[in-house]
């Protein structure tokens, strides 16, 4: 039982916990093609000045407003064309250059929300669990 747990458990970048990003297949496969430009697609200092500059001073509270944000933060270090081959190649078929640029980075978007909440720069509250739990 031990062993198919460990199976199913799929690689996370350091600071990953999984609660944004379901997985990180396609960013992995994005560094592979992406060569020597694969080092801008990994979080940084100035990205976690962002999150927080967005956070604590612009006052951004949901979820998929700094989702949104964050992605386009991350969209111009993103290789359309290593992008466009990597969430290709992970898909199955062709994908448009322009929406495998976005799916990168936001996966990238996701990874620095995951990351901020393991260096307490914000929390993310879980309504939907609170709801559950009450009934």
């Amino acid at each position: 039982m031990e062993r198919r747990e460990e199976e199913k458990r799929k690689p996370m970048p350091l600071f990953a916990t999984g609660e944004i990003v379901g997985d990180y297949e396609p960013l992995y496969r994005y560094w592979r093609e992406a060569g020597d430009k694969a080092e801008e697609a990994v979080l940084s200092n100035r990205d976690f000045e962002e999150l927080q500059r967005l956070v604590v001073r612009e006052g951004v509270e949901r979820l998929d407003e700094l989702l949104r944000r964050l992605t386009e933060w991350f969209k111009e270090r993103v290789d359309i064309d290593a992008a466009q081959r990597a969430v290709s190649d992970y898909y199955g078929s062709r994908v448009d250059g322009e929406i495998a640029r976005e799916t990168i980075a936001r996966i990238l978007a996701g990874w620095l929300v995951e990351a901020g909440t393991e260096w307490n720069i914000l929390r993310l509250r879980r309504a939907w669990r609170e709801e559950r739990d009450e009934k």
